[in-house]
């Protein structure tokens, strides 16, 4: 445990990895994903490759965490002997789950909860997450940490090229037309967090080998040569795909702090469709 006490929660859709999140003193609530047979939790009974390999079959609907399994996680983080609570939580715009812990947090007894709303997701709010860490390691201050925090979800950027146009029309999110003419022409839409905290498109583009090569390039024109940035690749259910936005990206930008991968939510998953491919940046600015 840090010396000041202070614990990092987040949810199942800020895919920092398991592995990491048993060595650093992050917890994690789980969204619910349901089925027509029952509900899940995400990242506890089912993961995201299951969820990507039943999208055929059937379309899940994704939930926040109900009250009970954030009084639960943070209970948890009381018990361990926390006295503060750093909760950077998936963006608002696409779910209730940060209004959540912020009320509860506001009523917990005996911790004091700082709750950030990354108005972003997946790698996004992972490297947040992970730099957030990387802070208490360094003995940062709870007062350095409420000030840096804004900023890193300020600086931190993400993109997602999308390789399939059908869950997009079967959520109601374009029309038959555009899908159909979409499909026939290939192309694959590049989105990313608007201010608000929703997705949007930012570009098309035509075959897979160009949305990747655009979705590097959407990084890189974040990029400041001699910067401190950490840089974000993932995929969903798209592992070979994955490790080429890996190389593009790193050849790119060889210099960085630290590369974060990982594998994208489930959530966006059902949003957007399997074999979801993500890159981002995140600019460190803690010394400037």
């Amino acid at each position: 445990m840090n010396r000041q006490k202070i614990a990092i929660l987040t949810d199942s859709c800020a895919d920092v990895p398991a592995h990491m999140a048993k060595t650093e003193p992050i917890f994690i609530v789980p969204l619910k994903i349901t089925y027509s047979e029952g509900s899940y939790s995400d990242g506890v009974d089912i993961t995201a490759r299951q969820v990507y390999q039943r999208l055929p079959a059937e379309i899940p609907k994704t939930s926040l965490p109900d009250g009970a399994t954030i009084t639960q996680a943070l209970q948890q983080i009381k018990d361990e002997g926390y006295e503060k609570v750093l909760a950077i939580i998936f963006s608002s715009g696409l779910s209730g789950t940060y209004q959540m812990v912020e009320l509860i947090g506001e009523e917990f007894p005996g911790l004091q909860v700082a709750a950030f709303d990354t108005k972003s997701g997946s790698l996004g709010t992972g490297a947040t997450v992970l730099q957030a860490a990387e802070y208490l390691r360094q003995g940062k201050t709870w007062e350095e940490l409420l000030s840096l925090i804004p900023r890193l979800i300020k600086n931190t950027t993400v993109f997602f090229s999308v390789d399939t146009l059908e869950y997009l029309q079967k959520g109601g999110r374009i029309g038959r037309i555009t899908w159909v003419a979409g499909t026939m022409l290939n192309i694959k839409p590049i989105l990313t967090f608007a201010p608000s905290g929703e997705l949007t498109s930012i570009a098309k583009v035509r075959g897979r080998k160009a949305s990747i090569e655009r979705l590097c390039d959407l990084v890189y024109e974040k990029y400041t040569p001699g910067s401190r940035v950490n840089i974000m690749t993932a995929h969903g259910d798209a592992p070979q795909d994955g490790e080429l936005v890996k190389k593009v990206l790193l050849s790119r930008i060889p210099a960085f702090v630290h590369h974060y991968e990982s594998e994208i939510d489930c959530t966006l998953g059902v949003y957007v469709g399997p074999h979801l491919l993500g890159a981002g940046i995140q600019i460190l600015e803690e010394d400037m």
